[in-house]
């Protein structure tokens, strides 16, 4: 079983920067092709991929609106992963919801879900 939290998110202006901190526990937090990343939902939208890390090989991905401005990061003897957001923007606002796979990449599937940090980025 895997348990995710979440910390960080609040408030932030248009153009400021925030930072998510995801710490993973359990047996399958160390496992081969496990992945991390992090997925947000605004109201009245679908849940939109944000970003991703492959535990294993540390390979990173990130969605298209994010690209550029969002910062995916490991911290491996801590069993934690960080998003940093930079040039955040009011659409930036949203649900942040760390995400765990037992696949190579959380896009694929995602096993465990965090209970979700709210973010919001006033104009």
């Amino acid at each position: 079983q895997v348990h995710l939290v979440e910390s960080g998110g609040g408030v932030a202006q248009a153009g400021g920067s925030l930072r998510l901190s995801c710490a993973c526990s359990g047996s399958e937090c160390t496992a081969d092709d496990y992945a991390m990343g992090w997925y947000r939902q605004a109201p009245g939208k679908e849940r939109e991929f944000v970003a991703g890390l492959s535990w294993s090989g540390g390979s990173t991905h990130y969605g298209s609106s994010v690209q550029d401005r969002f910062t995916i990061a490991r911290d491996t003897a801590k069993n934690t992963v960080a998003l940093q957001m930079n040039m955040l923007k009011p659409e930036d606002t949203a649900v942040y919801y760390c995400a765990a796979s037992l696949r190579p990449t959380i896009t694929v599937q995602v096993d465990y879900w965090g209970q979700g940090t709210q973010v919001t980025v006033s104009s």
